[in-house]
């Protein structure tokens, strides 16, 4: 008896063990035929990224954040909020109330971008005080933006033709018609106060498009720039019922948004599947609307922020989970934000709180920072598999490059990955060559502790923090048989090169 009994404990025990070794651990194969049809996988993801306000782009600590994300992510376009904030200086009124414009710092914020190899993506917003309904109509955010209707609209007709005029005449209109105007930002909530909202949103647009077009027809113009996807179709049918001129769809949408904002249901979707959810909705809009074929930028999107999860490992697999949902559905997605020189809720205390951009403060680079590197690298061109943790590229020379993540949600534990590659068409010994980020590579947070965390790190802290978490070079080897296995541990994301 006391023999069985033990057994039987052996038994419970072996079996509790196994059951847990299958939970920590997981298996799957993924085919790659290398000579299979490719679809156009323009790098989407990358070519545009948001920041806070105008004003911050003047500062260096700005500049060299965007020189530094620009190496590993090699976007077009930057957006920003606020180019008319009484700030900037663009608007006021002399002793006899006319109009007085003034472009100085417009001037240096352009010229900066421009000099570093970026556009800008022109966010028209807030209103100048002196030109506002009501001046006392500020947000709450730091910054304290004015979010009112203008008083006048003739009034503000004449500031958009005045701001279009000046910046052709000082870029020329070969230069400026590259760029793109967007009116306003996320009308929908507490950055519009008119009343009704939509209505009289759709008529600050319309003006805004009119006033832009006169100055020139090549002038690019869109909206609604909504938060979590909202209006599109209302606003197409008003763009077309009224003639009002349109080039671009914009919205916006979060990982963390509410299923009831974003898709007007409590249906329980993922976190990791709503932005492109979100996105496929918009462009079936887009497509159902008389203008069917207008370009569609998501101008904000981030992944879910749960537990600081931005800062973390979590946002590489996050972000090329999302690329790979959102292909074909978009023309850009721009990440909010590239930096942590970010001041809505005043100055940042310290590094690592959680904030949007892929360098925290003082310029350290975040695991996001090298992933937007990693992905990078991917090809133009993408051969479809059955995963949903795999995106297999091509590029002309016939390489393959592929992305491979674990993603596992923030608070979620997770379990270890091996992923068993088995390629067709590809010389059975080719090269391989991989790079990853994972718990020990570029995880910043794990080098932040072991400084003792400081709250203003001086610039030898920083430089040995952005030192000790840069990427190594990549892991040399060769497929076998045609094959090659892949041990991905929770939250890894990793970039494989073939070489035939």
């Amino acid at each position: 008896m006391r023999r069985l009994r033990f057994c039987r404990e052996c038994g419970f025990a072996l079996l509790f063990f196994f059951t847990a070794i299958a939970q920590s651990w997981s298996q799957e194969t993924v085919n790659v035929d290398a000579q299979a049809q490719t679809t156009p996988f323009p790098h989407f993801w990358e070519q545009m990224f948001g920041s806070g306000r105008a004003i911050l782009s003047l500062r260096e600590s700005y500049r060299n954040d965007l020189r530094a994300v620009k190496q590993v992510a090699d976007f077009k376009y930057v957006r920003f909020h606020a180019i008319f904030h009484d700030e900037v200086g663009v608007y006021n009124e002399d002793e006899h109330g006319n109009p007085v414009y003034n472009f100085a710092y417009v001037d240096q914020i352009y010229d900066g971008l421009l000099q570093n190899g970026v556009r800008p993506f022109v966010e028209i917003s807030f209103m100048p005080k002196k030109l506002a309904f009501n001046p006392d109509a500020l947000h709450p955010f730091w910054y304290k933006q004015n979010v009112s209707p203008p008083k006048s609209m003739d009034r503000w007709d004449d500031l958009i033709r005045h701001f279009a005029q000046h910046l052709v005449d000082r870029y020329g209109i070969d230069e400026v018609s590259q760029w793109y105007f967007e009116v306003w930002n996320e009308p929908n909530i507490d950055f519009w106060n008119g009343i009704p909202r939509q209505r009289s949103y759709f008529d600050l647009y319309a003006h805004t498009a009119r006033a832009l077009k006169s100055v020139s027809p090549r002038l690019r113009v869109g909206g609604p720039a909504t938060a979590a996807s909202a209006w599109i179709s209302n606003f197409l049918k008003f763009t077309s019922e009224n003639h009002v001129p349109i080039d671009f769809v914009s919205t916006h949408a979060y990982a963390d948004d509410t299923t009831l904002d974003l898709f007007g249901t409590n249906e329980d979707i993922p976190m990791d599947e709503r932005v492109c959810r979100a996105v496929a909705k918009v462009r079936n809009e887009i497509k159902s609307s008389s203008t069917p074929d207008l370009p569609f930028f998501l101008t904000e999107w981030n992944v879910q922020g749960m537990m600081n999860a931005r800062d973390t490992i979590f946002v590489g697999p996050a972000l090329a989970n999302t690329i790979r949902q959102c292909d074909g559905l978009v023309n850009m997605m721009s990440f909010w934000t590239f930096s942590d020189v970010f001041e809505e809720g005043g100055p940042i205390p310290r590094p690592f709180v959680g904030m949007f951009g892929l360098r925290a403060k003082g310029g350290i680079n975040k695991p996001v920072y090298y992933a937007y590197g990693l992905l990078h690298q991917l090809g133009d061109q993408r051969i479809a598999v059955d995963a949903k943790d795999v995106l297999v590229t091509k590029a002309p020379d016939g390489s393959l490059a592929i992305a491979a993540w674990n993603l596992v949600d923030p608070g979620q534990k997770g379990a270890t990955t091996d992923i068993h590659f088995a390629f067709a068409h590809l010389p059975a010994a080719s090269h391989v060559s991989v790079e990853r980020i994972d718990s020990d590579h570029g995880n910043v947070l794990a080098k932040y502790a072991a400084m003792d965390k400081p709250l203003d790190p001086t610039p030898a802290q920083v430089e040995q923090l952005n030192r000790e978490t840069e990427l190594p070079a990549p892991e040399e080897t060769q497929l076998k048989d045609g094959r090659l296995d892949l041990e991905l541990t929770p939250n890894t994301l990793a970039l494989i090169k073939i070489h035939p």
